[in-house]
């Protein structure tokens, strides 16, 4: 059994306006890994002909995602950054489909997080999309729910 406390992060995304505006959904948290998901709506339609969602939204599931996995990894939860976030989009999403994001912390360093992701719609194996991303870390500001 694992000493990582999830708690926190919980109430991080629910409490993110960005997240909750798209109705993000925190699917599952493990230490340097997250999963979150976002239902198809209209109002997320790129092109009413086609019916699938739009890009900006995979890219912001993707990168809050990402930082998900960040702030998991870290053993006190402190403000962080996107740096770069490269997303390779492999097709679009299926029409009226939502989708599910998976990120992975995978190496940290004093000041930078670097992180994989990868989203998908209907099948996890059929992949809409991949991402590389880099976090700043700001470990000199007062960890995150700390009182002053």
């Amino acid at each position: 059994m694992s000493d990582f406390d999830s708690a926190p992060l919980h109430l991080k995304m629910n409490l993110s306006p960005h997240a909750a505006a798209l109705g993000m959904n925190l699917v599952s948290i493990e230490k340097g890994r997250g999963i979150m998901s976002v239902p198809w709506r209209e109002e997320f339609v790129g092109d009413p002909e086609s019916g699938v969602i739009a890009s900006g939204v995979v890219t912001a599931l993707i990168d809050h995602t990402c930082g998900l996995a960040i702030n998991s990894a870290m053993d006190e939860m402190v403000p962080i950054a996107t740096l770069d976030l490269r997303i390779d989009y492999l097709r679009p999403a299926a029409p009226r489909t939502g989708l599910t994001a998976e990120a992975h912390a995978y190496r940290l360093t004093r000041t930078v997080g670097f992180v994989r992701a990868e989203a998908w719609d209907v099948e996890r194996g059929d992949l809409v999309a991949t991402a590389q991303a880099a976090f700043m870390l700001n470990t000199r500001a007062q960890p995150l729910g700390a009182k002053s």
